[in-house]
């Protein structure tokens, strides 16, 4: 008789897997350690200025800030694009709590919007809630495609920034538009779980604007761009030359990366096709899904989840509460019923393993048990 954990074991599937990625670019992290090494470019130097350079080119755009985390990419971008106290941004509810916290930390009003059955942003929420005080919308891109950057436009009316929110979605395009190159500003985070990550905390902002990003160089840099001389108050959110050196070794393979990525949701959408009680996720017409996370939607999600992970399938809930169920933001003052859709999909959504590198097998074994719990009778 087999030992019963021992089953469990041998069938285990991982949320994530980042020594598959991490062994294919050990040779060219090495090099650019090397590199940082020898020019002692830790914080800021050559080295950021490469990757930087380089993830420009990439996405499409004439700058790229890079700074310590993602969360502070999204404040600065904030900042450097003029937005503060007096000003409301729109931000969807359904997002991580780093999206509305940059919008309160850099002083503006928080507004938050309905998200659609994608998940997405939702024009239509959006112009409901603007009033004459809007000055941004903050676009995410959740799970791995591209919010609709036009309609949001078409929604407010010129004059109002649309932001971008891209840390799940490096790499992705609408309408053969990389994310990060559609907004007037936009921010991405490199926690090592990301597409493209680093193996810490880092981030970036992009855009096209010069001013825009001088103003954020300085920003993340105590307020200014030449050593000892603060024009204004910054703060110290510098990109390190080794994180650099990592971001640099992995772009060459994000499109790799992100193919494997778009061939295992086809995988799990062909395993999950036409069960009764899963929604597998869509992609919008025009995206380019990079497949950040795999969504589904269950019903009884909770004994799903704990069935799946009781067999030893890493799965995750992005995310569990909207912004407006969250205490630290229960002064906004929104009651239970606002936000429907994303109220709703809280309670469904359920992430699948999802990483480069993940095997057929693996799937399968993921799609029987989900299928398997699903059926089961609650």
């Amino acid at each position: 008789m087999t030992d019963t954990a021992t089953d469990v074991t041998v069938a285990a599937v991982p949320f994530v897997d980042l020594a598959l990625q991490n062994a294919q670019v050990a040779d060219a992290v090495a090099a650019g350690f090397e590199r940082v090494l020898s020019t002692n470019g830790f914080v800021l130097g050559p080295e950021v200025t490469r990757f930087e350079e380089a993830f420009a080119a990439y996405c499409g755009v004439s700058e790229v800030v890079g700074v310590g985390n993602g969360t502070d990419a999204l404040e600065i971008a904030l900042a450097s694009a003029g937005i503060g106290p007096g000003d409301e941004v729109i931000v969807p509810a359904n997002t991580f709590v780093a999206t509305a916290e940059a919008v309160v930390r850099v002083g503006a009003d928080l507004v938050l919007a309905d998200c659609d059955d994608d998940f997405l942003i939702s024009p239509e929420s959006v112009a409901d809630r603007a009033t004459r005080r809007t000055r941004a919308v903050i676009a995410v891109h959740l799970y791995g495609q591209i919010a609709p950057v036009e309609e949001l436009r078409d929604a407010l009316g010129a004059g109002v920034l649309v932001v971008e929110d891209a840390a799940q979605a490096q790499g992705a395009t609408r309408r053969g538009v990389r994310a990060g190159a559609l907004g007037d500003v936009a921010a991405t985070s490199f926690y090592p779980g990301k597409n493209l990550g680093a193996y810490g905390d880092a981030g970036a902002l992009m855009t096209h604007s010069a001013v825009v990003a001088d103003q954020a160089r300085a920003l993340r840099n105590h307020g200014g761009i030449v050593r000892y001389e603060h024009l204004e108050i910054g703060r110290n959110s510098r990109l390190d030359g080794l994180q650099a050196a990592v971001l640099s070794a992995k772009l060459p393979l994000l499109d790799r990366w992100n193919l494997e990525r778009r061939c295992a949701a086809e995988r799990y959408d062909e395993l999950l096709a036409g069960v009764v009680g899963i929604r597998t996720p869509r992609t919008l017409p025009g995206n380019e899904h990079v497949h950040h996370l795999y969504v589904v939607r269950v019903r009884d999600r909770d004994s799903v989840l704990d069935r799946l992970q009781t067999a030893g399938i890493g799965t995750g809930i992005h995310y569990p509460a909207p912004i407006h169920r969250m205490p630290a933001f229960a002064h906004l003052g929104h009651r239970l019923g606002e936000f429907p859709v994303a109220e709703r999909a809280s309670g469904e959504i359920l992430s699948l393993p999802m990483f480069p590198g993940i095997t057929a097998e693996q799937q399968e074994r993921v799609a029987d048990v989900l299928v398997e719990a699903v059926r089961w009778p609650s």
